[in-house]
C-alpha cells in the first residue's frame, strides 16, 4: 500500500462553546490536489491550522509520509515539508517582494544576491513575474496572492495548503494558477486545495473531502460528482443561483460620474476619462483584471483619493465633498478587503457597527458612542442578516469569513442608502453565505437601491447586473448586455482581445 502524504485520524478540536472539528478523518495522497470544501464554519480553517501548527488537536493522530508527528507551531510543520498560504494576506507592506519571502528564513539563503537570485528563478518558474525589489504596498491583491504562493515555494514545502487561492483571482489568474499546480503535481508536490467554487474543485482536484458541521460526511469522487452533489454534501441544499430575473431599473439617475481621472503619486494615469451613470433600482457590474483601475474607480468616487472630474448622488454634486459627507450623503461601502478595510478584527460585533458610521445616530450621540443603540442594532444585523455568532461582544477575528461578510454587509445596508458600492461581495464565501448576499443585494435593489458591483466572479456580474462595464488600464472599454453575453465575451474585452482584433 502507498504511503500517504498526509493521513488524519479522529482529529478533535473544542473552543469555549464550539466544537470545530469532531471525529475528522483524511487521508491524502502523494502528488494529487486534494480539495477540501464545506461551508464558512465547517472547520476547514481550523484543520488546516492544526495541519500547520497553528493549533493543536485535543484528540487524534496526524500522520507525514507515514509518520505519526506531532507540531507545537508552524515551524515543526515546515520542517515536515508542509507551507501554508492564508486566505488573508500575511505580508509587511513597508517591505520588498524579497524582504518578504526571506523573513524567517534568512539561513536558507541569506538575504542578499543568492536569496535574489532564488527568489528570481522560483518566480519566472511559475509564471508569477514578481521583481524582487519592489514594495509590497504597491502591489495589487492577484500579486499579493502570488507572493504569498512564492513564500511557500522558497522555504521548500512539499506538502502546500492553499486556503482559497482563487478567491482574489480573474478566470484567466485561475487557469494560470491551475497549470502552476499541475506542474508542482509532476513534481511531487501535494496541493490541499480549500475552495468554495465548485467548479474549480471539480476541475482540478483529484480527490474530495467534504466537512459539515466539524466533521467528515462524504469524499466525492471528482470524476463523476456534480456542483450541485457537493453543495448538497455542503449545506444541505441546491446550489444557489445569482439571476435576478425581472428587471427594476427606473429612470432616475442615483449617481452620475463624468470624467473622471486619476494620477497617482508616480505620476501615471491610472483613471481616465470615467462617464457612467447608475439608475435606482439598477445593478451596474464592473469586470476587469486585477489592477486596471477598479480599485482606483471605488476611491474616486468615495474621495478615498484625489481624482478630478464630476460625481454626483441623486441631485447633489459631491464633487468636492471629503469621503464622510459622501458616506453620510447615503453611500454605502462592501470593501474589497473585509480584513484590512471592513472591521476591527480584535474588537467585538457591536464596536464594528459604528465603524464607518459614526454620522449616524444609531452609532454616535452628541459626540459620545452610542453605547446602547449600537447593541440593538448589532443585535438586529445579527438577526436580520443571518450572522451566525455567540452573541455581539465576540470580536469580529472569531467570526467565519462568511459571517464577517454577512454582517458588512448588514451595516452597509442599515440607514437605507442610496447607493452601494460592492467591491467583491462575496468573495471567499461558502454557497449558503453567498446565496444570502446575494438575496440581500436583490431586495435592496428591488426598494430602488442604485448598486456598483466590482467582481472577479463573471457568473455573478453576469447574473446580478442589469449592465455591465469593462474596465482596461483605466478606461472603460466596452458595455454589455448580461442577457446575452458569456464568460468568454467579457474575458475576451478583460484582456484587449477585441483591441487586438
Amino acid at each position: 500500500m502507498t504511503t500517504s502524504a498526509v493521513e488524519l485520524q479522529g482529529i478533535e478540536k473544542r473552543f469555549p462553546g464550539v466544537v470545530a472539528n469532531h471525529d475528522v478523518n483524511m487521508r491524502i495522497a502523494p502528488s494529487t490536489v486534494h480539495a477540501v470544501i464545506g461551508e464558512n464554519g465547517a472547520g476547514k480553517s481550523t484543520l488546516m491550522k492544526i495541519l500547520y501548527g497553528v493549533q493543536k488537536p485535543d484528540a487524534g493522530t496526524i500522520q507525514v509520509d507515514g509518520e505519526v508527528v506531532s507540531f507545537s507551531s508552524p515551524s515543526d510543520a515546515i520542517a515536515h515539508g508542509i507551507g501554508m498560504v492564508f486566505q488573508h494576506f500575511m505580508l509587511a507592506d513597508n517591505l520588498t517582494v524579497l524582504e518578504n519571502v526571506v523573513l524567517g528564513a534568512e539561513k536558507l539563503h541569506g538575504t542578499g544576491a543568492k536569496a535574489r537570485a532564488e527568489v528570481r528563478a522560483i518566480s519566472e518558474r511559475f509564471g508569477f513575474h514578481l521583481d524582487p525589489d519592489v514594495l509590497v504596498e504597491s502591489l495589487g491583491v492577484a500579486s499579493r496572492q502570488r507572493l504569498e504562493i512564492l513564500k511557500v515555494l522558497y522555504r521548500g514545502a512539499k506538502i502546500i495548503i492553499l486556503d482559497e487561492p482563487t478567491a482574489v483571482l480573474v478566470p484567466q489568474e485561475v487557469e494560470a494558477l491551475f497549470a502552476n499546480l499541475e506542474g508542482l503535481k509532476a513534481e511531487g508536490h501535494t496541493i490541499l486545495f480549500i475552495s468554495h467554487k465548485l467548479d474549480e474543485v471539480l476541475s482540478i482536484a483529484d480527490a474530495i473531502t467534504v466537512l459539515r458541521r466539524g466533521t467528515t460526511v462524504g469524499h466525492p469522487d471528482p470524476s463523476s460528482a456534480t456542483k450541485r452533489q457537493l453543495a448538497e454534501l455542503m449545506v444541505g441544499s441546491e446550489l444557489p443561483s445569482p439571476a435576478t430575473e425581472e428587471s427594476t431599473v427606473t429612470e432616475t439617475v442615483q449617481l452620475s460620474v463624468e470624467d473622471l481621472t486619476m494620477v497617482d503619486e508616480f505620476g501615471r494615469t491610472v483613471l481616465e476619462g470615467i462617464n457612467l451613470q447608475i439608475h435606482r433600482g439598477e445593478v451596474l457590474g464592473i469586470a476587469g483584471v486585477e489592477g486596471n483601475g477598479q480599485n482606483e474607480l471605488v476611491e474616486g468616487i468615495l474621495a478615498m483619493r484625489p481624482a478630478t472630474g464630476r460625481v454626483r448622488l441623486g441631485d447633489e454634486d459631491m464633487s468636492r465633498w471629503g469621503t464622510r459627507r459622501r458616506r453620510a450623503a447615503g453611500v454605502g461601502y462592501i470593501p474589497e478587503d473585509r480584513h484590512r478595510h471592513g472591521l476591527l478584527l480584535d474588537s467585538p460585533l457591536w464596536e464594528n457597527r459604528i465603524l464607518g458610521h459614526t454620522y449616524e445616530d444609531v452609532a454616535v450621540k452628541g459626540g459620545w458612542i452610542n453605547r446602547g443603540g449600537s447593541r440593538r442594532d448589532a443585535e438586529r444585523i445579527v438577526e436580520q442578516y443571518d450572522v451566525r455568532t455567540p452573541g455581539i461582544d465576540t470580536i469580529a477575528r472569531a467570526l467565519s469569513g462568511g459571517n464577517q461578510q454577512k454582517f458588512i454587509v448588514g451595516r452597509e445596508l442599515s440607514g437605507e442608502p442610496s447607493l452601494l458600492i460592492a467591491s467583491h461581495p462575496t468573495r471567499g464565501v461558502d454557497v449558503g453565505a453567498q446565496a444570502a448576499i446575494w438575496d440581500q443585494i436583490k431586495d435592496a435593489r428591488r426598494a430602488g437601491l442604485a448598486v456598483l458591483l466590482i467582481s472577479a466572479d463573471l457568473d455573478e456580474l453576469i447574473g446580478l447586473s442589469d449592465r455591465i462595464e469593462v474596465i482596461l488600464r483605466g478606461r472603460l472599454v466596452g458595455t454589455f448586455d448580461p442577457r446575452t453575453v458569456t464568460p468568454q465575451d467579457l474575458g475576451e474585452a478583460m484582456t484587449g482581445g477585441q483591441e487586438e482584433e
